[in-house]
């Protein structure tokens, strides 16, 4: 029993122990100075550093301010000194003029741990106040009559000094008739009244000039003084009596001016001036008198002023009555002013931030409030709230300060701003309320990483793309903001056919733009896969992966490959055999391509480009195969040049040709001995001198076309001349008749010049013979043969085509080989453009045919792919058109050919061709059958 007695002592200890830790912690949050009122600014208040327990320093380091209320600062800190200081001139009865003591509470707020403590500063008076009179004169009617013993009021002074500082004492200045008595009412206010000591006489003395002073306890000590101005008056028996001696009326706040408070009333049974009553108010204080009339002769009291109950919840007055006659009562008026709901909730925003952290943990503070109302009891009775659907509450803490908290974790990506409203009401009625807002900014946390729209991308780029094209972008989205949202583009490191992939491929690292860095080849590598990496700027960094897989697309970047037959590596040409009793169809030999392109690029079509005899041979379109398209004839040359393009399917197609010789023979030994006559073609090195000859005789044509036209009007002026000689003369003497013809009666001279120029099988021999006039006639004059003297060039140049024998008018014999040489035979290869009876093409499209062939063959020459001479008696077409150009293919025209003064005709002894061209064989072509025509 003793111990559980003991034990239930010890539990009460500790809870008093408890208590009074509590209570000492509560103490310490109000600290108490005192200062002096009119200090100057700046003035040493109280060392709160101290009593706040810090150093000088710490007061800005920890955001230690004071919470401002109201317009006016009474105080300051001194952050160097860690002091309170005035900030202004404090007036102790400008801010406490009714109360005794004056106290000015301040709060100081620590900014890192939002604790607040209470200061309460008492204003210490000093006698800066002198009493003072509200009126400077005054004047008392007293009638001649008055017994000794009757007392006057006099109006009493206020000095808004408190203690010893305020009114402690009134005197009045010596004189034979009165005297000064002071009452001191029930608050301690001293009324002065004047005494009549002896009996008055209104015919020896009818005014008495009397001086009333004040004076304070003060040092030094101050006063005022008062005139008093007595009227002695005739008899008066009755003073007026007010019907209360005291008047108490309760009026709310609300009053507007000219509304009637209350109606005094005294009453005097005299008559005459005697019984008349006029009130007047009597030691009334200078603010009231602002707020209060009073009715003369109604005795009403009126409203001037507002009513205030915040400012004054009481006002005293005292109203005088005095009758015609001088005589006078008083009575007090009391007015207590209700408290009206005229004041909504004021709420002052003492400490805030305008933005929060998102992630923050609950309970985080946002602002510290302080919400008060003016207004007494329920009135003055304020609660303050927020929305509930907002993340936030309020907690009540020191006094009537309020809390702004989290009530959970924020999240930027949602909301990213609030607009708080703060809602005061009181509990008036009608209640007030007043609203506030707060604006949060919710700054944001690298809480969320890049994110790509999908998880993996899917590019395609054409092979043989341009090095430092983009292909591709990839986009990743940050929901934070800022630098948090700012993101970083890199590739994965990884390695490509033993090369870093950083090496092929880069990334822009602000856009996402891929580019690649080298030329892809599809027959290299079809695909790659890589990652990209996107990475924000946040501390620390985050970032995500997407996968990408980039595809090359084929180009129609490679020819077609021929594999057979393969391509000579020595000069040799390829032969294939073919018999001359093949059937049509038959399979002479097969060209096979490949093409390391895909898809259609890779796609092979065969065509027959060009053939030495058109129509006997076909290619398969996409086998290649090369049969014969028809039954091989006798006359079909032995060997067969076969030109078969290779072409893909591609945009732009691309393709290749392979030449095919066909050798047609029933045996071997026939295919070799023609086979010999295939010459390899010529060094790349004569390419150039070929082409200085092709210009060479591009410049002896325009030479000798200049010289035709010369020649030309030269023979236009002699034959001008001749005709008009003949008209004089009446004929020409000396010229055979055979040199004339007559053309409607007119005889002319007919003589025709030709040029040829012939280019030998070896270019460096090449002969150019400038041009020489040749006469229309057979028999060739002497002074003919002085003028078509040929100019040779070269040294070894053949025989000259226009000898003279021995200057003679014999007629020259006629030539006995008047074959064509290959150089001079028209027409394409073989006979195709002529029958075996040998007529001179005279056809359009065979003489273009023979000018394409020239041309050909010339383009051939300047690009060094061939020289101008093929062989001999093959006009140099042979590598070109191949061998199969021959002269046995060419039509004999020496039949055709009638020459004048011989009985003779340009025929073959043997009867047919040999086969062979002559070896100088010189003849002219513009002697042919197209000049017997003409």
């Amino acid at each position: 029993m003793a111990n559980w007695q003991l034990r239930q002592d010890c539990s009460w200890l500790v809870l008093l122990y408890i208590f009074l830790v509590t209570v000492r912690g509560s103490v310490t949050r109000q600290i108490r100075y005192s200062v002096l009122e009119e200090t100057n600014n700046g003035f040493f208040v109280g060392n709160i550093s101290k009593d706040l327990e810090l150093e000088p320093r710490e007061l800005a380091e920890r955001g230690v301010r004071i919470i401002s209320r109201g317009r006016t600062q009474f105080f300051a800190l001194n952050s160097q000194s860690g002091s309170l200081v005035t900030a202004g001139r404090i007036d102790r009865e400008e801010l406490c003029e009714t109360v005794s003591s004056c106290f000015l509470n301040v709060e100081i707020l620590v900014e890192d741990t939002l604790k607040i403590y209470g200061v309460e500063v008492e204003v210490m008076d000093i006698n800066d106040n002198a009493p003072k009179f509200r009126e400077e004169e005054i004047e008392i009617k007293v009638s001649e009559h008055a017994t000794p013993g009757s007392r006057f009021p006099l109006p009493n002074a206020r000095d808004p000094d408190m203690g010893v500082n305020s009114l402690q004492r009134y005197q009045l200045n010596p004189n034979n008739y009165f005297s000064l008595q002071v009452q001191s009412s029930t608050d301690g206010v001293k009324n002065p009244e004047l005494v009549l000591e002896r009996s008055l006489d209104r015919e020896k003395e009818a005014t008495h000039q009397l001086v009333l002073t004040a004076l304070d306890g003060g040092e030094p000590i101050r006063q005022g003084v008062v005139t008093i101005r007595v009227v002695v008056l005739d008899v008066n028996d009755h003073s007026p009596k007010f019907t209360r001696s005291v008047y108490r009326v309760s009026v709310p706040e609300s009053l507007s001016s000219g509304t009637r408070v209350l109606v005094v009333n005294a009453t005097d049974p005299d008559e005459g001036t005697n019984g008349e009553v006029v009130y007047s108010f009597l030691n009334m204080e200078s603010k009231a008198s602002e707020i209060f009339q009073l009715g003369a002769l109604s005795g009403e009291v009126l409203i001037q002023g507002p009513l205030d109950f915040e400012k004054y919840k009481l006002y005293e007055m005292e109203i005088q009555g005095q009758d015609g006659g001088g005589l006078s009562t008083t009575a007090k008026v009391l007015i207590t002013i209700v408290d009206v709901n005229d004041n909504a909730p004021e709420i002052t925003v003492t400490s805030s931030t305008n933005s929060v952290l998102e992630n923050s943990p609950p309970g985080t503070v946002i602002a510290l409030l302080n919400v008060q109302d003016q207004d007494s009891e329920e009135n003055g009775e304020v609660s303050c709230f927020i929305p509930n659907n907002l993340p936030f509450k309020l907690e009540k803490t020191y006094g009537n300060y309020y809390k702004l908290i989290t009530d959970k974790v924020l999240d930027r990506e949602q909301v990213q701003s609030y607009n708080i409203t703060l809602k005061a009401t009181d509990q008036g009625s009608p209640p007030l309320a007043t609203e506030i807002y707060i604006s949060l900014h919710v700054v944001d946390d690298n809480d969320n990483p890049p994110t790509f729209s999908h998880s993996s991308y899917f590019a395609y780029i054409p092979e043989n793309n341009p090095r430092g094209a983009s292909f591709f972008t990839v986009t990743a989205i940050d929901k934070d903001s800022k630098e948090n949202s700012q993101i970083i583009y890199s590739l994965v490191e990884d390695n490509l056919q033993g090369a870093p992939l950083s090496s092929y491929i880069s990334i822009n690292s602000d856009t996402g733009v891929l580019y690649a860095l080298r030329s892809f080849d599809y027959e290299q590598f079809r695909d790659l896969h890589l990652r990209v990496e996107a990475r924000d700027r946040g501390n620390p960094p985050l970032h995500s992966n997407a996968s990408l897989s980039l595809f090359i697309l084929d180009q129609n970047d490679n020819s077609p490959e021929i594999l057979y037959p393969a391509p000579p590596t020595d000069g040799s040409t390829g032969v294939e055999l073919a018999p001359r009793s093949a059937e049509p169809g038959y399979l002479v030999t097969k060209v096979v391509a490949v093409d390391r392109d895909s898809g259609q690029n890779a796609w092979l079509s065969y065509r027959l480009l060009k053939a030495s005899e058109p129509g006997l041979f076909s290619v398969g379109l996409h086998t290649g195969e090369v049969h014969t398209a028809r039954a091989l004839l006798d006359r079909d040359a032995l060997k067969q040049s076969l030109v078969v393009a290779v072409q893909d399917h591609g945009q732009p197609p691309l393709s290749a040709t392979v030449t095919l010789t066909v050798a047609i023979a029933d045996s071997i030994p026939d295919v070799l001995a023609d086979l010999g006559s295939l010459e390899s073609p010529a060094s790349p090195g004569d390419s150039d001198l070929t082409l200085y000859l092709v210009v060479a005789v591009a410049v002896v044509s325009c030479v000798f076309l200049a010289f035709v036209i010369v020649l030309l009007a030269v023979r236009l002026r002699r034959w001008h001349t001749s005709r008009l000689l003949q008209a004089s003369a009446g004929g020409l003497a000396g010229l055979p008749a055979s040199h004339f013809v007559g053309v409607d009666g007119v005889q002319a001279f007919l003589q025709t010049y030709s040029h040829e120029v012939s280019l030998t099988a070896d270019s460096r021999k090449s002969h150019l013979i400038f041009p020489q006039p040749n006469y229309a006639d057979t028999l060739i004059s002497q002074e003919s043969c002085v003028k078509s003297e040929p100019l040779l060039i070269a040294d070894d140049s053949a025989t000259g085509l226009g000898e003279c024998g021995h200057r003679s008018n014999q007629q020259a014999p006629p030539n006995t080989d008047w074959r064509f040489s290959q150089a001079q035979r028209p027409g394409t290869s073989g006979s195709q453009n002529g029958d075996e009876t040998g007529t001179w093409p005279n056809n359009q499209f065979d003489t273009e045919m023979l000018q394409a062939m020239i041309l050909a063959s010339a383009s051939e020459a300047a690009d060094g792919s061939s020289t101008l001479g093929g062989g001999a008696g093959t006009m140099g077409l042979s590598a070109r058109y191949g061998p199969q150009f021959t002269l046995q293919h060419v039509p004999d025209y020496r039949q055709n050919v009638y020459i004048p003064g011989s009985n003779a005709t340009l025929t073959n002894a043997a009867g047919k061709r040999d086969g062979k061209a002559a070896a100088g064989g010189n003849g002219n072509k513009k002697k042919s059958g197209k000049k017997e025509k003409k």
